[in-house]
């Protein structure tokens, strides 16, 4: 009875504390240039660019009224790591829980947060926030149960850097010339959008770091010369302290950690990213894949160089973290959900990723506006279309999650709506789970929680979590690259109690309707049929049967191969008849990229299809091999 009333008395207090806090966000193009390399058009907020920072406490309601000002480009926000319990309609992937905010369309976030942490906004619309539309998002909590233990916060960002746009990076990416689906290499690495970053401390003081991966691919190594760390949480989740000298975050992991001062001012000493290169297919000779910070005592004193590291990286391992909650292993699943990653090519040539044997594209009718509109249909996860990859789930059943990893890069594995109990993950190269001859006895007595795991390549991982949150909810990998070919699968989470407590604000709806969104029906937005999926959007047809990545990839090259030789032949002819000389260097370059881009070399091919697909193979060369690989909605 006494804690009860303990526990009404904190909700009570809670709620009278409560703020609301208002973000006015007018999203348009700005210029920056964050590694003194190349000035680029980057997505900024109110002509700024590094975005505002999102801030709010514990119970806080947060209104973000976001305006599209960007002229040529769709756009939507998501709120990464936040559960948004009741609130699904918020999360942000455009044509999963709402449509695309078009240019001129303003769109309103409306939600309460329940839950302290370090979280970050994104957009979530193809692919888009690489190009700038990326800041964190605390959540503070004035009942942490580490707020004596630090004197001050300070908020870090590590993240890659490319001088190409996306839409120009993604065309050439997935398409028949690339078609080993080698992504594009960074072009650096920033901490908080820039480099040489400096932050002054103070000696014989104890700061609480809260670090973000905002990057698009590239995990990063992270370490403090002269300083440990101690971790204290992890995705939102507060943890048992966890004393480390070196952290590793994936694009979209979040860590927060202490560190403490030296009582001594008599130096400064720099700390340190450095990009997992493994997740490359090739290392251009002008990557820096390094970062360097300073913790500043005297500013009047040498910044050190860093003592580089080239390899024998031994980050702290995050399974290892003890929940400060104490949470047990959640019981046995009521339902299981296997999903085995593979990357293959589709009948256009281009190499695509998939669950099972799915590549995601998004539906015709945003998933939650079918569930909303379908009755007692919503149950039925045939009406969500085969290519959403979707699976309902009924309200608090005990859901597993087993990924196997059939390709050889890493992938961070992301779940929106929730943490999620990461029971166990294998080494790198174990085969599949069923393969392990691993049990739930082999499964820690408190997992560790996150919302984004890293799988090893040709490894597993099984994740479980509790359906206690309707909504629909992506899972999805966070290389930027891999969602947009399509590693994503859609949670449909209590479809029927969904339809009883939610509504579509207006201006939801008004969004649909500028851009000609249909808002009721199936996946293929049909009203009369809803089994009926034969319009539904859909990946390029397969390859015939009998070719393989690797029969696929060198027949491309022999194709090409072939073009550029009887190319070059005719240009030595045309030349010879004409003037008796021979095709110069520039010539035969010119029409080897225009076979790249897919010209052909053609009459009709314009100087900038050619100059485009030279550009294009400057920007990725195929190695032949995968690496790892990210993502947003195709």
């Amino acid at each position: 009875m006494a804690s009860s009333l303990v526990l009404l008395l904190g909700s009570i207090a809670v709620l009278a504390s409560a703020a609301t806090v208002t973000y006015d966000f007018n999203i348009e193009w700005v210029t920056a240039n964050p590694d003194g390399m190349a000035d680029r058009p980057v997505i900024g907020i109110n002509g700024q660019w590094p975005l505002p920072i999102i801030e709010a406490n514990v119970g806080d309601q947060i209104i973000v009224n976001a305006h599209n000002s960007l002229g040529d480009q769709q756009t939507s926000l998501h709120f990464h790591g936040l559960y948004m319990n009741g609130s699904t309609h918020m999360d942000g992937p455009t044509q999963v829980t709402q449509c695309p905010i078009l240019p001129g369309s303003s769109f309103k976030y409306n939600f309460t947060v329940k839950q302290p942490g370090t979280y970050w906004y994104h957009s979530h619309t193809k692919g888009q926030y690489p190009d700038g539309l990326r800041a964190p998002l605390i959540i503070h909590d004035p009942e942490s149960p580490f707020r004596d233990m630090y004197d001050e916060e300070r908020i870090l960002t590590v993240s890659d850097w490319y001088h190409d746009q996306m839409p120009g990076l993604i065309d050439f990416f997935i398409s028949k010339a690339n078609p080993t689906g080698a992504e594009p290499v960074p072009k650096s690495a920033l901490f908080n959008e820039t480099q040489n970053l400096t932050i002054p401390v103070e000696p014989g003081k104890t700061y609480l770091f809260r670090m973000v991966n905002i990057g698009a691919f590239a995990g990063q190594y992270i370490w403090f010369e002269g300083h440990n760390m101690t971790i204290l949480e992890v995705d939102g989740v507060y943890t048992h302290p966890a004393e480390a000298s070196m952290i590793y975050l994936s694009a979209a992991q979040r860590c927060s950690f202490l560190v403490t001062t030296r009582n001594e001012t008599n130096e400064n000493f720099a700390f340190m990213a450095s990009m997992d290169t493994t997740l490359f297919d090739q290392l251009p000779e002008d990557l820096n894949y390094n970062v360097t910070g300073w913790l500043v005592y005297d500013a009047e004193k040498p910044m050190p160089e860093p003592a580089v590291l080239y390899e024998d990286f031994e980050p702290f391992d995050d399974m290892a973290l003890v929940p400060w909650d104490n949470l047990t292993l959640l019981s046995e699943p009521d339902q299981v959900v296997q999903l085995d990653v593979i990357m293959d090519n589709l009948g256009d040539g281009a190499n695509y990723a998939f669950f099972n044997n799915i590549t995601y594209v998004s539906p015709k009718v945003p998933t939650l506006y079918t569930v909303l509109s379908s009755g007692d249909l919503a149950s039925n996860p045939a009406i969500y279309g085969e290519y959403t990859h979707p699976f309902v789930l009924e309200k608090d059943q005990i859901v597993e999650i087993v990924v196997n990893n059939l390709d050889s890069g890493r992938h961070p594995f992301h779940l929106h709506g929730r943490a999620f109990q990461a029971v166990w993950r294998s080494e790198e190269e174990a085969g599949t789970f069923a393969d392990s001859n691993v049990t739930s006895a082999s499964f820690p007595e408190i997992p560790m929680r996150r919302d984004t795991l890293v799988l090893y390549p040709e490894g597993n991982i099984v994740l479980r979590f509790k359906a206690d949150n309707p909504g629909v909810w992506l899972f999805h990998c966070h290389l930027e690259w891999h969602m947009q070919s399509g590693l994503a699968a859609t949670f449909v989470e209590a479809p029927m109690e969904i339809q009883k407590t939610l509504t579509i604000p207006e201006d939801h709806y008004a969004a649909c309707a500028a851009g000609q969104v249909p808002t009721v029906g199936n996946a293929a937005a049909n009203l009369v049929d809803w089994l009926d999926l034969s319009a539904q959007n859909a990946p390029p047809d397969p390859l015939p049967k009998g070719f393989t990545t690797r029969g696929i990839v060198a027949l491309v090259f022999s194709c090409l191969s072939g073009m550029l030789g009887v190319a070059t032949i005719a240009w030595y002819g045309f030349a010879e008849a004409v003037s008796g000389g021979t095709p110069t260097p520039g010539t035969v370059a010119g029409v080897a990229a225009a076979a790249a881009a897919g010209t052909d070399g053609r009459d009709d091919a314009s100087p900038a299809e050619v100059a485009s697909a030279g550009k294009a193979n400057d920007v990725v060369t195929s190695s032949g091999t995968r690496g790892g690989g990210g993502g947003d909605l195709r």
